[in-house]
């Protein structure tokens, strides 16, 4: 077995489709294939439902997944250790970032850091939350900065990571104002006149959020999706454009409603969120215990 092939199960979950695994992992999709039947065969299970529309896990492959991820976040930590046990590690300072966050809030609030001591070298890994995720178990980065709802899962168990606040935010709907001043696109909408949705997709942290908080579906909004991404950056440029209604971070429309070019979609329909960092309780370099003893306290 090659941690190769874990790695291709892992990406094959998460994107849920032969091809864009493959291309993900720059495979071709017979050679792609042909390393998770070989990982299937190891394990002597089937791990893949390749009966659905969309590829789905077997409950093999879901108990495996923990595994697999698992494991290759302890040889990650493993090489980490030993790096440093044999000084090739280096005393960098590794982020991950979900993008807006990477945007709006890691320049300012690293530069906070800096005013006060050097910090060294620094490098910043930004992706969507399901990447990030990815990340941070395999060991990639040190940190991970990202939004947080106490309602949304994530994979960053308690067991295996901490994390701290570091300050608030909010998902808010937003559209373009009409002529008149008021909302194009006002909330909740009426029956049998759906509004233009332009909504997050599976690999968003903050659609994971806006789903968990179920606010959309307690205040009864008629929304019809038109177009999906996991940026929030394009879904507001096409909330800018007119085609819809978005959620936004406040730290991100900012200036688009202090502009007037948006606009909130209704009162009474925002989402609490934190700014939250994460990182793996298990021991990292001298560095990184350096910077985390900085931070406010760990909860």
């Amino acid at each position: 077995m090659e941690t190769a092939w874990l790695e291709d199960f892992i990406k094959l979950a998460e994107e849920g489709n032969f091809s864009r695994a493959a291309q993900a992992r720059n495979l071709s999709q017979p050679a792609f294939s042909r390393r998770i039947k070989a990982l299937e065969e190891w394990v002597d299970a089937t791990l893949i439902d390749r009966d659905t529309h969309r590829i789905a896990l077997t409950p093999a492959g879901a108990a495996f997944r923990s595994v697999a991820e698992e494991l290759l976040r302890r040889l990650a930590l493993g090489r980490d250790e030993a790096r440093a046990l044999g000084a090739a590690q280096t005393s960098t300072l590794r982020f991950a970032s979900t993008h807006a966050l990477s945007v709006t809030f890691f320049p300012d609030w690293l530069r906070g850091f800096e005013d006060e001591s050097e910090l060294g070298p620094v490098s910043l890994i930004a992706d969507h939350m399901a990447a990030c995720e990815r990340i941070m178990l395999e060991g990639t980065a040190d940190m991970l900065l990202c939004h947080h709802h106490p309602s949304a899962r994530h994979r960053l168990d308690e067991g295996n990571f901490r994390s701290v606040s570091l300050g608030d935010d909010q998902l808010i709907p937003v559209c373009v104002p009409d002529s008149c001043g008021t909302p194009l696109f006002p909330l909740p909408g009426k029956d049998g006149e759906f509004l233009p949705y332009l909504e997050f997709d599976e690999h968003s942290g903050m659609g994971r959020i806006l789903a968990a908080s179920q606010v959309i579906e307690r205040g009864g909004a008629q929304l019809r999706p038109v177009f999906r991404s996991h940026l929030a950056s394009v879904l507001l440029r096409m909330a800018r454009d007119g085609k819809g209604i978005a959620w936004a971070p406040m730290s991100l429309c900012a200036g688009d409603l202090a502009s007037g070019r948006l606009m909130k979609a209704a009162e009474g329909w925002d989402v609490p969120i934190e700014i939250r960092i994460f990182r793996p309780r298990q021991r990292r370099s001298t560095a990184v215990e350096a910077f985390w003893r900085r931070l406010p306290a760990a909860e």
